[in-house]
């Protein structure tokens, strides 16, 4: 007599998602990347900071102290949601820096900038509601507000960053909750809001009382040219934005420490959202960032992060002419980590990517980017992980990708 058969395990499906999560999208950039981790590729796709630059030593020296005997029992235990102290002070000093009025009781430390963003987003958005965004504008900051449920609407600019004058017709025309903005070396075009314009911004939002939720993880990424006030450092604005950064692109994106400063009409909600999703930000992980703030001269570490980055940006604005092809155009930003390319009519930049991969080299489509019609013919490369003789290895079989592109019959012939 035959033994049974095991009974098969019943089939298990997934339990019925979320209606917010319907029309959310995966990253194009995190998928980009996870295609770009054959050690050949020469990958312009990712923003990251450059690993070999990291602060290793510094970091090793500041998790050393805030894990030693008796700094232990503190930087392994809870901490208030709105962060440490140490830190908060620490943080708003290099905002006051930097133009913008902060004490301690104005800073939340988040985890990472993009979870200020998930925060307010939180707190200011109910489906259905408008959110004025640049027309391209940081990806994740797009995926963030459509998670809310909100409608990106898209504000026109050029090289000098969003048209302030656009923006009095789409506040009659939407009543946004606000307007989100990277002033300095967006992301990703690279662009930097002008003086100017960011003086007319703030006498526009008083006037129409539209908040600005100004991003601002670059601004400290200045290769050139003069530093432009910020939007939440103008008297008209400082009550009606939140100013938000991150340590990432100066420190180490691994300690995910970023932060808001708010005003105190608007905190305290942002401080019970974040009760509500983590609790507070890793402890020791605030204590080991403000052991560098306070302690080790981070700004000698950023001059030397300035230093190589400008050379890896000047070798791809050297390199770019001879890779493009005739009727290109690229900016030429002052800081940042990021250039935009708009290749001539005809070319579509998410078609060309296969072919890039093919010959080891990889950039990120600027369709994307944008939160209503897109330009398919754009595309962001990034410069600061690899060495300028790597940048015109890179570029050079970029030059080759668009040649094999071209002649396809798939794209713009030359």
């Amino acid at each position: 007599m035959s033994e049974p058969s095991a009974a098969e395990p019943p089939t298990t499906t997934a339990p019925p998602m979320s209606a917010r999560l319907a029309g959310v999208r995966s990253s194009p950039v995190r998928d980009i990347l996870s295609l770009t981790e054959r050690p050949e590729v020469i990958s312009f796709a990712g923003g990251l900071p450059a690993p070999e630059l990291f602060p290793v030593e510094m970091l090793a020296s500041a998790f050393a102290a805030v894990i030693g005997p008796t700094a232990a029992p503190r930087s392994l235990q809870y901490s208030p949601t709105e962060g440490v102290p140490e830190l908060r002070d620490a943080l708003a000093a290099r905002m006051r820096v930097r133009g913008v009025p902060a004490q301690r009781e104005d800073v939340l430390v988040t985890t990472g900038s993009q979870q200020a963003l998930a925060l307010v987003a939180t707190v200011l958005l109910d489906p259905g509601d408008a959110v004025l965004v640049e027309d391209p504008s940081y990806l994740a900051a797009l995926q963030c507000f459509g998670f809310a449920g909100a409608r990106p609407i898209p504000v026109p600019g050029d090289d000098e960053g969003l048209d302030p004058e656009a923006l009095p017709e789409l506040i009659a025309a939407h009543r946004p909750k606000f307007l989100y903005c990277i002033p300095n070396f967006q992301n990703p075009t690279g662009r930097t809001l002008s003086p100017g314009r960011r003086g007319r911004l703030a006498e526009i939002a008083a006037e129409h009382d539209l908040w600005v939720i100004e991003d601002d993880p670059y601004g400290e990424l200045r290769y050139g040219g003069e530093t432009a006030p910020s939007i939440a450092g103008h008297d008209l604005a400082a009550e009606r934005t939140v100013a938000v950064s991150s340590l990432s692109k100066v420190l180490a994106p691994g300690l995910r420490v970023g932060w808001l400063r708010a005003p105190e009409s608007l905190l305290r909600s942002l401080v019970i959202a974040k009760q509500a999703a983590d609790l507070h930000t890793s402890t020791v992980d605030q204590l080991a960032a403000a052991h560098c703030l306070a302690q080790v001269d981070l700004d000698a570490h950023i001059d030397r992060l300035l230093a190589a980055y400008r050379a890896r940006r000047d070798a791809m604005l050297a390199g770019l002419p001879a890779a493009l092809p005739p009727g290109a155009t690229f900016n030429r930003p002052d800081g940042g980590m990021f250039l935009w390319v708009r290749l001539p009519a005809g070319y579509d930049a998410t078609a060309l990517l296969g072919t890039a991969l093919d010959h080891d080299v990889a950039f990120v489509p600027g369709a994307p980017f944008y939160a209503s019609v897109a330009d398919p013919r754009t595309l962001r490369l990034s410069f600061t992980t690899h060495a300028p003789h790597e940048i015109a290895v890179g570029l050079q079989r970029l030059a080759a990708a668009l040649q094999a592109y071209a002649s396809s019959g798939d794209g713009a012939r030359g």
